[in-house]
């Protein structure tokens, strides 16, 4: 069995996932595949992985490797953890440009200006490893973690042969997170949930505890009551919920910008009020590569190094196709009528139970309307984005940041033609030539 990890140099991914990977001993001996572009970074995953697996007593024969035809062939299951165009340049484009125009983002990775650009450079290169994986690996199941996760693996499963599944770790910590801001830490690992809706944007459906207690009154008067969250954590989920009943899965600073009724230039005090962290992403990044550097040739050099299993579905999914043994993940697929008011041709993100057929989403029904109707609004602009992609033609660009919640909310449409031709522009040489 082989494992074939694209973007390899995302160092504290790829220990998550394959260091996951080694600690599943029903996994047997098996083979690694680092892939990436950059001959530090891949270096620096390779030594800290072997580590680990040393340490570990792990059965993974692990290899590094710069060509994508010795990274595809023969793979079992891929991992995709790519950044087209890296953090410099694209990602400080995809901030700095909008902000000419008074648009402020905060991770700009999903949808708004800067997911529908990451998305546009991305696409290429996924239609590229695509074709490889088709010749060289073509019953391999690809495990999609890059964002932007919905308008990615949707287009994977519309224009592709491939067998892909988009994976995402805000699903499993989302009951958790809303328990413990609101001060219910003893049900903890300790209720039973049902989730679904679309990536970044799904919806907390049921809460109960063990009992089959329905904790969302308690959970609704808590967040309405000064006596609870006295630090002022996750503000925007909570205002959602009050406003259209259901917690939504991502963190406050992502879901801040897929509405738009948050980061406002004419009401700039909704900013304080909600604790909305402005250029969070180029922030994290400073700091994330700022510390990598302070530690980097002690992890490199730590022969002892050890690893904790993480929430990734990664390890689980490869156990339970190769050894047949059920389990259920929440899952980015094509929404083949599984949820009933939301597109056919979108992704949602919906309950899956995995086993040696792979992956088999789980039929959910109507979301609450309201639930759909927010849903719709990213769909939206999700789906010209792939339209924008498929033809390689500008006006679909220009339609799809139009349709973008929070950019029509604060641009006119002569600026948001002339924020994308700039944004065009100075990606150019990242992204294919549009008409």
């Amino acid at each position: 069995m082989k494992i074939t990890f694209i973007g390899a140099g995302s160092t504290t991914f790829a220990r998550n996932v394959i260091g996951d990977c080694i600690l599943t001993p029903e996994l047997g001996d098996f083979d690694v595949c680092l892939f990436d572009i950059d001959p530090q970074r891949l270096d620096d995953s390779y030594q800290i992985l072997c580590n680990i697996n040393k340490t570990a007593n792990g059965r993974a024969n692990i290899t590094k490797t710069l060509d994508r035809t010795e990274a595809f062939t023969g793979a079992d299951f891929i991992v995709n953890a790519i950044q087209v165009g890296g953090y410099r340049p694209s990602t400080v484009i995809d901030f700095e440009v909008p902000k000419k125009y008074g648009l402020s983002q905060t991770i700009a990775d999903t949808i708004g200006i800067g997911g529908i650009f990451r998305a546009l450079r991305t696409i290429p290169v996924m239609m590229d490893y695509a074709n490889d994986i088709e010749r060289l690996s073509p019953r391999a199941l690809l495990l999609n973690y890059t964002n932007p996760m919905a308008t990615l693996t949707g287009y994977m499963q519309r224009f592709t042969n491939i067998k892909t599944v988009g994976l995402c770790h805000s699903v499993q910590v989302c009951a958790n997170v809303l328990l413990k801001t609101l001060g219910m830490d003893e049900y903890v690992d300790k209720t039973r949930w049902e989730i679904a809706g679309i990536n970044h944007q799904a919806w907390l459906l049921k809460i109960e505890d063990l009992s089959g207690n329905d904790l969302y009154p308690e959970i609704k008067r808590r967040a309405s009551s000064p006596d609870y969250n006295k630090e002022g954590r996750d503000l925007v989920r909570l205002e959602i919920m009050k406003r259209f009943g259901y917690y939504v899965t991502e963190s406050s600073e992502h879901s801040a910008e897929y509405l738009p009724y948050f980061i406002k230039d004419k009401y700039p005090e909704l900013i304080d009020r909600f604790k909305i962290p402005l250029d969070e992403y180029p922030r994290r990044c400073e700091r994330q590569i700022s510390e990598w550097n302070k530690m980097r040739e002690s992890l490199l050099h730590n022969s002892l190094i050890q690893h904790k299993k993480s929430h990734e579905f990664a390890s689980y999914i490869i156990n339970a196709v190769l050894n047949d043994v059920p389990y259920r993940i929440h899952g980015n697929v094509l929404n083949t009528g599984l949820i009933t008011n939301l597109p056919q041709n979108a992704c949602v993100e919906v309950p899956c139970m995995v086993d040696r057929n792979g992956i088999n989403p789980c039929y959910v029904g109507e979301l609450p309307e309201q639930c759909a109707a927010l849903n719709r609004t990213n769909i939206n602009t999700q789906l010209m984005t792939i339209k924008a992609a498929e033809t390689l033609k500008k006006e679909y660009i220009y339609m799809a940041a139009m349709l973008d919640p929070h950019t029509s909310s604060e641009l006119s449409i002569d600026d948001i033609v002339s924020l994308c031709d700039d944004l065009i522009e100075a990606h150019k040489g990242w992204l294919p030539e549009f008409k």
